[in-house]
């Protein structure tokens, strides 16, 4: 079983957000998925991820789309990034 973390479609026509989904590559895009590790919301720039579960599942062999892989990097840069320190009044 070939298995994909990918984009599912929710929301509304024009107001589209998407869950991220690892997914059997023969599963259509928003059909069946094996489990659901975060959201992204391209109209509100908001993203989550579980980076633990996505590890997980590249580790078991999970290919993961090029719009997930730049999630994953983005969300992986802001966890290792130091905290701004805060602004002095």
């Amino acid at each position: 079983m070939s298995v994909k973390i990918r984009l599912r479609s929710t929301g509304k026509l024009n107001a589209v957000c998407h869950r991220i989904v690892v997914a059997d590559a023969r599963s259509p895009r928003d059909g069946r998925f094996i489990e659901n590790i975060g959201y992204y919301d391209p109209r509100h720039n908001d993203e989550k991820i579980d980076l633990e579960r996505a590890k997980y599942w590249i580790g078991q062999g999970a290919q993961p789309s090029d719009t997930v892989k730049s999630i994953i990097r983005r969300a992986e840069k802001a966890a290792t990034a130091p905290a701004a320190p805060a602004a002095e009044a």
